[in-house]
């Protein structure tokens, strides 16, 4: 009977420091975009900033599924529009669309990896539950040559990802 009660203390110390560690870290990763929600001071990317409905030009359909795919693959847009992303997730698993450059989301997937656990809380990433929808508007103020991915462990390794090309007025 004693040996059941030390399993069971061990198996609850266990649960709950995987929790503390998770909401930690969940807390470090969104404490940026927390921070910026609050002061409503958007943040400049090197892939642009977060626009305000306001100002959108155009609203761009994105349809992400459990084939680890999104549909379109391949955008075009103009230095200075402003983008409505509809994000359809069709899959019966979670998935995120999450704008950066080549280097911060492969940087941002290596994370991801070791804690699947992460939150997402910055104006370029949109988490999407199962059978739901998300919205994000991002104005692409600079030119060049972006990405956007699925940084869900596993998700960008199996080929989730898409580009953005931004041509210069």
């Amino acid at each position: 009977m004693k040996r059941r009660a030390y399993t069971l203390t061990a198996l609850a110390l266990v649960a709950l420091l995987t929790a503390l560690h998770t909401q930690a870290h969940e807390d470090s990763h969104a404490g940026h975009g927390a921070m910026n929600m609050m002061e409503h001071v958007p943040e400049q990317k090197p892939w642009g900033i977060a626009g305000q409905a306001d100002q959108v030009d155009r609203t761009v359909e994105i349809r992400m599924g459990d084939n680890m795919r999104f549909s379109p693959e391949k955008l075009q847009v103009r230095q200075g529009e402003t983008i409505r992303f509809v994000h359809h997730n069709d899959g019966k698993l979670l998935h995120e669309f999450v704008l950066g450059t080549r280097q911060t989301l492969d940087e941002h997937a290596a994370e991801m990896l070791k804690a699947s656990g992460m939150a997402h809380g910055e104006a370029y990433m949109a988490h999407v539950a199962p059978k739901a929808q998300g919205e994000m508007i991002w104005t692409f103020n600079r030119a060049g040559e972006f990405e956007f991915a699925c940084l869900i462990a596993g998700h960008y390794q199996a080929g989730m990802r898409g580009s953005i090309e931004v041509l210069a007025n």
